[in-house]
C-alpha cells in the first residue's frame, strides 16, 4: 500500500446489497459475502440489530482497505513500536482525540503547537447536512519532511460503534474535500507520524458542493422548499422553487450529460442532466425555453434554458423548480447553500504557543469548546497554570496540569514570566514533575532554599528552583 500522498473515499455500499425501499437485502449480502475475507457471522447480526443509516456503515468498515493512518500503525507492529511506550501513547491519542473531539462552528480556525516528544493528535467534530462539502486546509511548519495524517470519520447514531472514515490521506500537499452523503456530525483528526511536531494552522469550512443554477441569485432567492405540501397535501414539494424574472439565464450545477429535454404537463419545459462526478441527477423545470439538446455534454455553468413558468406553473410567478435525485429525491437546498466564509477574527496572542500560561482571577471556567455556551468542564483557582496548545479567535486550547484539555478565553490568562512571590522552603522536599505524588521526582530541594512560585493546582505550588527547572512541591497552595 502507497502511503505517500494516498487520499481515497469510502463510502457506503449501495446499490446490489439493497432493495428498492433502500434496506439492506440480507439474501444477496449473504450470498456476495465470500467476496470478503472479512465477513464474519458476527457483522451479519450486527446488521440486524443498528440503525439504517448506522447498518450501512457497518458494513462498510468491514469490508474497507485500511486507510494511511492505520497502514502506519501496522507498520509500527510490524517493527515491534506499537508496544512501546510510545506507540501506544500515539495509537491512544489518536483514539482519544475521536472521542473527545470539540464542537465547533464552521467557518473554523485553529493555529496551534504539537509536541514531538508527547504522542498528540488535534480533532474537530463539525455538523454536515446532505450535500454540503468539507474544505480542510492544513499546513505543518518544520524543517523536516515527515507524513501527517488527516482523516475525517462520520459518526455513528449509535456511540456503541465505530466511527467510518471517509475521507483518509498522509499528505499535506493539497487541501482535502468531502461531500456529505447524509446529514451526520463528522470528526477531522490529523496527526503527524511518531517523533514530529511543529506549529500548525488548520482552517475548516462548509459550503455548496454545486453551483447555483439561476444566474446572479443565491438561496435567498428560494421561497418553496422540499417538502412543502402540494396539490392540498396529497403530495410533497420534490425540489425547491428558485425565483427570478422570466428570460433569467439558467445554467448548469454541475458537469455531465444532458440526457432528457422534454415538454410535460407538470414540469413544462424541462431539462435532465446526469452528473459526470457523481452518482445523482439534475432537474431543471418551469423553463420558458431550452437551449440544450440529448446527449449534450454541459459543464458547470453552461446554459441550459430560461426561467418561466411553463407547466403545471402558469399561475405563477416565473422560477426555475430544482431538484437533486440520488436514488430518489434529496432536499437540494444546502447542496446550494453558501455561508459565510471569513474566518472570526484572530484575538488570542500567538506567542504563547507551546508555552505556560496562568488564570488571572478566580472562577474562569474552562469549557469542552471555543465558545461560551459550550459546556462547562471545570470552574479554575486563580493562577492555574495552563499550557497553550492552540489558538481560534478570542480562544485557547490548553492543558490542564492534570492532562485534562479545554478551552479558556484567551483574556482571561497571563503569561507565566514573573513570579507571583518568592518563598523559602521550610524543609527538605521534592521537585515533581507533574501535580502528583507519584510523578517522577525532578530533582530534591532542600530546607530553605529560595523558589519562584509560578502558579498552584490542587495543592502543588508550580515553581522554579534557583538552578531554573520548574515543577511542582506538595504543600501551601494559598497565595
Amino acid at each position: 500500500m502507497n502511503l505517500k500522498d494516498r487520499s481515497y473515499l469510502a463510502e457506503p455500499m449501495v446499490g446490489p446489497y439493497e432493495d428498492g425501499e433502500g434496506h439492506i437485502d440480507m439474501k444477496r449480502l449473504r450470498n456476495m459475502s465470500t467476496t470478503f475475507s472479512g465477513w464474519t457471522g458476527w457483522s451479519c447480526f450486527a446488521v440486524l440489530s443498528l440503525g439504517a443509516c448506522d447498518q450501512v456503515d457497518q458494513i462498510s468498515n468491514e469490508l474497507r482497505d485500511l486507510t494511511p493512518h492505520e497502514a502506519y500503525m501496522e507498520s509500527l507492529r510490524a517493527v515491534k513500536l506499537a508496544e512501546t511506550a510510545l506507540g501506544t501513547q500515539w495509537a491512544s491519542a489518536a483514539v482519544r482525540s475521536l472521542r473527545d473531539a470539540p464542537t465547533v462552528t464552521l467557518p473554523f480556525g485553529e493555529e496551534g503547537f504539537l509536541f514531538a516528544e508527547t504522542p498528540e493528535a488535534r480533532s474537530y467534530r463539525v455538523e454536515l447536512r446532505r450535500g454540503q462539502r468539507l474544505s480542510i486546509n492544513a499546513a505543518l511548519d518544520g524543517a523536516d519532511a515527515f507524513r501527517i495524517f488527516i482523516d475525517v470519520y462520520r459518526m455513528p447514531e449509535d456511540p456503541s460503534r465505530s466511527p467510518l472514515p471517509v475521507l483518509s490521506s498522509a499528505s499535506l500537499s493539497e487541501s482535502l474535500e468531502y461531500v456529505s452523503t447524509r446529514r451526520a456530525d463528522y470528526v477531522v483528526r490529523f496527526q503527524p507520524e511518531l517523533l514530529h511536531g511543529g506549529r500548525y494552522r488548520i482552517e475548516l469550512r462548509a459550503g455548496a458542493s454545486i453551483a447555483f443554477p439561476v444566474s446572479e441569485r443565491d438561496t435567498r432567492a428560494v421561497l418553496s422548499f422540499f417538502g412543502d405540501a402540494r396539490d392540498g397535501g396529497s403530495r410533497n414539494h420534490r425540489g425547491v422553487d428558485i425565483f427570478a424574472p422570466r428570460g433569467t439565464p439558467v445554467l448548469s450545477a454541475t458537469n455531465g450529460e444532458v440526457y432528457r429535454v422534454e415538454t410535460t404537463a407538470i414540469g413544462g419545459n424541462v431539462v435532465w442532466v446526469r452528473d459526470s462526478d457523481r452518482p445523482q441527477r439534475i432537474y431543471y423545470a418551469h423553463l420558458d425555453s431550452q437551449v440544450v439538446r440529448d446527449g449534450m455534454e454541459v459543464e458547470q455553468g453552461t446554459l441550459l434554458g430560461f426561467v418561466g413558468n411553463t407547466g403545471n406553473a402558469r399561475t405563477t410567478p416565473p422560477h426555475l423548480h430544482f431538484s437533486v435525485y440520488a436514488r430518489g429525491a434529496v432536499d437540494p437546498f444546502y447542496y446550494l447553500f453558501q455561508p459565510p466564509q471569513t474566518l472570526p477574527d484572530a484575538s488570542a496572542p500567538l506567542d504563547h504557543l507551546g508555552a505556560w500560561t496562568r488564570t488571572v482571577s478566580p472562577g474562569i471556567r474552562l469549557r469542552e469548546a471555543p465558545n461560551s455556551r459550550a459546556p462547562v468542564v471545570s470552574e479554575l483557582e486563580e493562577s492555574t497554570p495552563l499550557r497553550v496548545l492552540a489558538a481560534s479567535g478570542s480562544w485557547y486550547r490548553v492543558r490542564l496540569p492534570d492532562g485534562r484539555d479545554g478551552f479558556v478565553a484567551a483574556r482571561l490568562t497571563e503569561a507565566v514570566v514573573e513570579p507571583l512571590r518568592n518563598q523559602f522552603v521550610e524543609s527538605a522536599s521534592v521537585l515533581f514533575s507533574s501535580p502528583s505524588r507519584v510523578s517522577p521526582v525532578m530533582e530534591d530541594v532542600e530546607a530553605g532554599t529560595d523558589v519562584a512560585v509560578l502558579g498552584s493546582y490542587e495543592g502543588f505550588l508550580y515553581v522554579q528552583s534557583p538552578d531554573g527547572h520548574t515543577g511542582w512541591l506538595a504543600g501551601n497552595a494559598d497565595l
